[in-house]
């Protein structure tokens, strides 16, 4: 670190074992360190899980380098940073926030996958596998606004009862 700048520890003890710290100085940089929150609201919702859960891997599993659950989440989460289709996967792929979401050491962690490999994952899926995908995703959404709803009526019950 320089004289300039100014260490801010982030804990977020539910997703990594040590501190992350972000200093705005360093030659491994990324614009995308607002990913870490997206990464806390999907340890919360499991939604990668549950998609990864939707497919079955016909991959021979000595030539697999990247897991389902690893393209999958690569994909989410470069979706949700505004990288909409997979040309921007090989240069992402040495990302430092982009491998912290996916467990990955962001300096010295390997790769993500590149272009090729997003483009034969997400063509390699067919209709059923995209339909399951779909409704564990709205599964998901009703789910949560479900939840959101129960706790809105039990707020509210106390405060009906009064006004009786």
């Amino acid at each position: 670190m320089s004289d300039h700048t100014i260490p801010q520890t982030v804990l977020f003890p539910d997703l990594f074992d040590r501190p992350l710290v972000a200093t705005f100085d360093q030659a491994h940089a990324s614009s995308d360190g607002g990913a870490i929150l997206l990464k806390a609201a999907d340890a919360r919702l499991g939604l990668i899980d549950a998609l990864t859960g939707c497919l079955t891997d016909g991959r021979t599993s000595t030539r697999v380098a990247h897991t389902l659950q690893d393209l999958i989440a690569q994909r989410v989460f470069g979706m949700a940073c505004g990288y909409p289709d997979a040309n921007d996967a090989d240069r992402l792929a040495d990302d430092p926030i982009q491998k912290l979401l996916l467990d990955r050491d962001p300096i010295g962690g390997t790769a993500l996958a590149s272009q090729p490999t997003i483009s034969r994952f997400e063509n390699h899926m067919g209709a059923q596998e995209l339909y399951a995908m779909g409704h564990e995703l709205a599964a998901s959404v009703i789910e949560r606004h479900q939840q959101r709803l129960r706790q809105h009526r039990l707020r509210r019950l106390p405060h009906s009862k009064l006004s009786r």
